[in-house]
């Protein structure tokens, strides 16, 4: 018998040759499409598989289950790269990890495979969330397999092969850099984009409206959060309570008014910088409105704390760790830190921003009276002298000090 293998398909070119190369190998292929919001045939892609000779294909829809159990969780927590990245790629690999390991459990399958380089984060991202979930699957890596990178040496050696067994890669030939797409973000990489210096060229966004090209008239729309949880989208005369509903409302928004374009060089966990041209609207405007109502919610020193737990929660999904022990750890912690951000922030779209105007919550710590100028409000003012003096006290210890060892200020 065959050993069987599931594969990640996008139907793309390198899994697709990845796909033909397993089956030369004595492989028998299941592909495993898994549709996370990217705009792709899916019944194109599938008969493709087969054509190539994939024995099954799953297609699963998990748009549902990405927006609910990875992108609300992680907003929650305003896990941002290197404070700009919002982790569109990074958050969709253990989605796609976790179907793919089912489908392999249910066909007996002892491998998996990827089409990830062995230069990226995705080949972390796939094989630390299989390990964690089957430790004892077997991983077939094709770019990290001598046999395989001995075929195929360059692009061109895939696209003759491509050509030799009838492999459709129009789509892959039109354009010279590399893309993923997902309901959280698209990013465009590689090829033309590889030179830092280089302005990305506006044909490159597809998703979001040029800034100089979006209305002229602003939009306001409220967003409610219950749990640092969005729960409800007015926009307009449309309500959106469902959670994928209200997510797509989001970003067809934020495209709308060319919001959430970043353009960047970041940090890869394998240790080279590469340049990434992200568009992520609806995540941007999520992630605006969400700090916002945490202004008014949440108490000083559990936000500073969140705040140092936020940056590890990035690092974690960036690095391909979601199912991880210290993944779990924080994330209860995020969760305990979100039980009271509730109420409602108006947002303006307008020209590539999304700028909170408004906001209020029955759980507000925020007390007018304290924050007037014009009445006291119980906070009698001459304490703050003693309080100012108390603070000052280590000061004048480090100035007596600094001027002992003859320091000059």
């Amino acid at each position: 018998m065959k050993k069987k293998v599931v594969l990640a398909y996008s139907g793309g070119l390198d899994t697709s040759i990845i796909l033909k190369w397993l089956i030369e190998e004595g492989y028998e292929v299941i592909a495993y499409c898994c549709d996370v919001g990217q705009q792709e045939d899916f019944e194109a892609a599938k008969a493709k598989a087969l054509k190539v000779g994939a024995s099954k294909v799953y297609v699963e829809d998990r748009k549902r289950e990405f927006v609910t159990d990875f992108i609300y969780p992680a907003f929650s927590a305003n896990a941002v790269y290197e404070g700009r990245y919002l982790l569109g790629t990074s958050l969709a690999r253990p989605v796609i990890a976790k179907g793919q390991m089912e489908v392999a459990i249910k066909e007996g399958a002892d491998f998996v495979s990827h089409g990830a380089t062995g230069k990226g984060n995705d080949q972390v991202r796939f094989e630390l969330a299989y390990y964690a979930l089957k430790p004892d699957i077997q991983v077939l890596a094709p770019w990290k397999m001598p046999a395989f990178l001995n075929r195929f040496r360059g692009r061109s050696d895939m696209l003759n092969y491509a050509d030799q067994y009838g492999i459709p890669v129009t789509a892959t030939r039109k354009k010279p850099y590399s893309e993923d797409e997902n309901l959280l973000h698209i990013s465009h990489e590689a090829g033309i984009l590889e030179d830092p210096a280089v302005i990305c060229a506006e044909d490159v966004y597809s998703r979001t409206t040029p800034a100089e090209k979006a209305p002229d008239q602003a939009d306001l729309i409220t967003l409610s959060f219950k749990h640092g949880i969005p729960v409800k989208l007015v926009a307009g005369d449309k309500t959106y309570t469902d959670p994928l509903e209200l997510f797509v409302a989001l970003n067809q928004l934020g495209a709308k008014h060319g919001i959430g374009r970043l353009d960047m060089v970041e940090n890869r966990y394998v240790g080279i910088k590469s340049r990434g041209v992200y568009e992520t609207p609806g995540g941007t405007i999520l992630l605006n409105a969400h700090r916002d109502i945490e202004g008014i919610t949440m108490d000083r020193e559990v936000m500073r704390i969140r705040d140092i737990i936020s940056l590890k929660v990035a690092d974690l999904i960036y690095n391909g760790l979601w199912f991880s022990p210290e993944m779990t750890f924080a994330m209860h912690a995020i969760k305990e830190s979100q039980k009271n951000i509730e109420g409602d922030v108006t947002v303006k779209l307008y020209k590539g921003v999304a700028y909170p105007v408004a906001r209020t919550s029955r759980l507000s710590l925020y007390n007018p009276k304290l924050s007037s100028m014009d009445e006291e409000g119980g906070f009698n003012q001459v304490h703050s002298e003693g309080f100012i003096r108390i603070n000052a006290i280590r000061l004048k210890a480090d100035y007596a000090v600094r001027q002992a060892a003859g320091e000059k200020k």
